[in-house]
């Protein structure tokens, strides 16, 4: 258990931790709640960080790390749809392309070879975690921003996430369609 693992299994400690303090309808704990989103956030870029320059790459990190990402964006995504700022369609959008790369990454891992994530994934999932924070600091807000109302903002800033999981994923099929192909 290396550093960059122990990261990875504390973002996903977080994630209850996140989600009870978002759904406490109370600014001390919704602005606890972006706290721990935007650490937990940061450990995502740190353990990647640590585990390629101290050569900590794991057979577990590399199937841990990804999964921590999805379950960390999910729950925030299920909060937010909660809440009223994202809508069923966007949300089935991420889980539809989560469960597509998690199979391509099962049917890889069974022939023995381990999928990278991708620049378009690590750019979905920087901008799905800018979108939730963005959408979390919203929240509460009633009146405008610069003339544009805050579940507009809020929804503008996650379908471009969307786009982002729509390329993603295209780009990963696409990339990866020789470990799918009909033989």
């Amino acid at each position: 258990m290396n550093t960059a693992n122990k990261l990875t299994l504390f973002r996903v400690i977080l994630v209850p931790v996140f989600m009870t303090l978002l759904m406490i309808d109370n600014d001390v704990c919704r602005w606890s709640a972006i706290g721990v989103f935007v650490l937990a956030s940061v450990t995502d870029w740190l353990d990647g960080f640590i585990a390629r320059k101290y050569d900590q790459t794991t057979t577990f990190g590399k199937f841990v790390d990804p999964l921590a990402d999805k379950i960390l964006t999910t729950a925030a995504f299920l909060i937010l749809m909660h809440y009223g700022r994202m809508s069923v369609w966007a949300l089935m959008i991420v889980l539809a392309r989560e469960f597509m790369v998690a199979g391509v990454r099962l049917v890889a891992a069974g022939e023995g070879k381990v999928v990278a994530a991708s620049m378009w994934g690590k750019l979905k999932t920087v901008s799905q975690m800018a979108a939730i924070i963005a959408a979390m600091l919203l929240l509460p807000v009633h009146s405008t921003i610069l003339g544009v109302q805050p579940k507009l903002l809020s929804d503008i800033l996650i379908w471009i996430s969307i786009m982002f999981t729509v390329i993603s994923g295209v780009d990963y099929l696409v990339k990866n369609r020789h470990l799918i192909e009909f033989k």
